[in-house]
């Protein structure tokens, strides 16, 4: 249980850092309207997204639930052994999981995602969006740093006697 309480707690985070803020934005935005936060930089845009992820998929959200549950089951299926032994490859998890259950709330509640960074050079996205990317280039990043690791102990000349 203790070494899973970095995956739970990281998990737990961010879905309610997610819902939080699509909370206040949906609250206090009306679809569409956008704010400057940061000039020339960064804008609260309220978007209702149908879409799936760079609007691709179309507007099912049953369809784009059940996707988003493979990938996870992929996910774990590809990265359960090095979970058991990095803590960073279990705050990725829960980074992962954490996003796509934020997500995932949001297309059971009102058959939408509720989007709203803008950088005005992308497109719209949330916190659940940000924790999921996140999560994956640590994935990416752990497992380049565990091939190198593995790359440099076969190279590297035994003990001598």
């Amino acid at each position: 249980m203790l070494r899973s309480l970095s995956f739970w707690l990281t998990a737990v985070l961010v879905v309610v850092a997610d819902q939080y803020t699509k909370h206040v934005v949906s609250t206090d935005f009306l679809p569409g309207e956008s704010r400057i936060v940061v000039r020339h930089a960064l804008w609260l845009t309220y978007v209702q997204n149908v879409h799936g992820a760079f609007g691709l998929f179309g507007s099912r959200p049953w369809l784009l639930i059940a996707m988003a549950l493979v990938v996870l089951a992929v996910f774990w299926l590809s990265f359960r052994e090095s979970a058991l032994q990095s803590r960073l490859v279990r705050i990725a998890f829960g980074a992962i999981v954490g996003g796509a259950v934020g997500n995932i709330l949001d297309r059971f509640h009102y058959q939408y995602v509720i989007d709203f960074i803008d950088l005005r050079w992308w497109p719209v996205f949330n916190v659940a969006d940000s924790c999921i990317t996140i999560g994956v280039c640590l994935l990416v990043l752990t497992t380049l740093l565990r091939e190198r690791a593995v790359a440099r102990a076969k190279s590297s000349p035994g003990p001598t006697s």
